[in-house]
């Protein structure tokens, strides 16, 4: 089963999917493969490898990714050995974007979509402590992005506790292998 983990920025994606990685290291039924992304990670905050525009392009011209898509003037990838972890029967988990969801579910039949979702407050809060942008860039985002219209996806309310964030995570995860 592929899991689709998406959400608007700082709704704690990477935090969630760090925990959830962590929490379920000795079950071999689940893999968080690391996206390749053409930005630079941010150890504490992004789990991915960073390649520059000409090494992405390369490594999709020679069929290094399961799954490709840009968002924000970023590329995005995921590795095509994900393919023998579903043929396993494998729950693959990753962070991904909505405008990429009708087409791993085109491509994957079965793909299931976790939504992490915070409240605008939570988010802002968290966006200004990345650093990336300013007061008024955050504003900016947070105004023009419209709630996610995706039917049949699991909602996960990230805007409180962790503790109860990754809970929820943990349990959607579990409901999804188990279906």
């Amino acid at each position: 089963m592929l899991v689709l983990v998406v959400g608007p920025s700082g709704a704690g994606k990477d935090t969630l999917l760090n925990a959830a990685r962590a929490a379920l290291a000795n079950d071999a039924n689940f893999v968080f493969p690391r996206r390749v992304v053409t930005r630079q990670a941010v150890a504490a905050l992004e789990d991915h490898d960073s390649v520059s525009e000409a090494e992405f392009a390369a490594a999709q011209a020679a069929g290094a990714y399961a799954l490709s898509w840009s968002a924000h003037g970023l590329s995005y990838g995921l590795p095509a050995r994900l393919v023998d972890d579903l043929k396993a029967g494998r729950t693959v988990v990753f962070n991904s974007s909505r405008a990429m969801v009708a087409e791993a579910q085109a491509k994957f039949p079965g793909t299931r979509v976790v939504l992490v979702e915070a409240t605008p407050e939570v988010r802002a809060k968290r966006l200004g402590g990345r650093g990336r942008e300013t007061e008024a860039e955050i504003a900016a985002r947070l105004a023009r992005e419209v709630p996610a219209a995706l039917p049949g996806a699991i909602r996960v309310d990230n805007s409180g506790p962790l503790e109860r964030g990754i809970a929820a995570f943990l349990a959607a995860l579990r409901q999804i292998a188990e279906d």
